[in-house]
């Protein structure tokens, strides 16, 4: 089947599978948008791939980034035994991937970005875990793909799955996500998901005192919105951790959730926190010790949530 003969479903756009090396080529198809969904998914993808050379630096992983993935890490290591077979949805340059492979988990890789890709299959293949790490180029929007390989079900299925800063905020329809989830994941299995939140005191704060009020509200409008990033555009969708879950209530259970970056600020905000490292360490200690508290955890930056497969019925 040619790219342009390949089916739409529900407006989203199908991808490549898994190469026999374990990654899909950058240049498997080529996509051609046709409604307002694929061309966002296209935007986006382009606006990733555009920053994945650089996004190990100050734009992808500077410190206030790290101490969130560490909390996400520990979560996830809590949530799931070493040894498990674990799902990562948009891995980004794999710095999640790689270091779970270090702690004896199995994964496999995937993000819309095929630039992305093959940061995480270079970083897995430099750090001698290729073995531990496979990859594919797939989007959040086409995971049927890998538990219905070819029309039919029984494809691959995980011990967990979870996704960092914000890859799901980016999935045109969550409740799909969620239905893909239930399938790959098996019962008692575990998501563990950072996502960008829909309070952050912090941003509106800050824009304010900035005069730019339009930017302030950005998190409080529904539905999708246009986001800025290297020239580029990406499409995203904010969430409170209860209208988050919602669209995994069929299926999941709400383990828990907690506030990430409530009283530290935001990560595009590293040189206040550099400038003023005492004054964060409180924020921080704040953070670790309330960040788990009612009205406090639908708060923040991003919020972490866990859920847990309900045993089939």
């Amino acid at each position: 089947m040619t790219n342009d003969e390949r089916p739409k479903t529900n407006d989203y756009i199908g991808t490549a599978m898994l190469s026999q090396e374990g990654v899909a080529s950058p240049s498997s198809f080529v996509l051609r948008p046709s409604s307002a969904v694929e061309t966002h998914l296209l935007d986006t993808q382009r606006a990733f791939d555009s920053v994945a050379a650089d996004y190990d630096g100050p734009k992808g992983n500077n410190a206030l980034i790290q101490r969130m993935r560490e909390t996400v890490w520990q979560a996830l290591t809590e949530a799931c035994p070493p040894g498990a077979r674990l799902l990562d949805l948009g891995c980004g340059t794999g710095i999640d991937a790689i270091e779970l492979a270090r702690r004896g988990y199995s994964v496999l890789a995937t993000d819309w970005s095929p630039q992305m890709v093959e940061r995480t299959r270079d970083r897995a293949a430099g750090a001698g875990l290729s073995d531990r790490v496979t990859t594919a180029h797939i989007g959040l929007q086409e995971l049927d793909r890998l538990w219905n390989p070819d029309g039919e079900q029984g494809g691959e299925q995980f011990d967990g799955i979870y996704s960092n800063f914000g890859p799901l905020n980016c999935a045109p329809d969550l409740a799909a996500v969620a239905r893909s989830c239930a399938a790959l994941l098996r019962p008692g299995g575990k998501l563990v998901f950072s996502v960008i939140g829909r309070i952050c005191p912090w941003e509106y704060g800050y824009y304010m005192l900035r005069g730019r009020p339009e930017r302030a509200r950005v998190r409080g409008t529904r539905g999708v919105v246009p986001v800025n990033m290297n020239k580029h555009t990406i499409w995203a969708f904010y969430y409170t951790p209860r209208e988050f879950y919602r669209a995994f209530a069929p299926d999941f259970a709400l383990s828990g959730y907690q506030a990430l970056s409530l009283f530290l600020p935001p990560p595009y905000l590293i040189r206040l926190y550099e400038r003023a490292r005492p004054l964060c360490t409180a924020l921080g200690w704040l953070d670790d010790r309330l960040g788990a508290l009612p009205l406090l955890r639908d708060m923040g930056d991003h919020f972490l949530i866990v859920l847990t497969r309900r045993a089939a019925t």
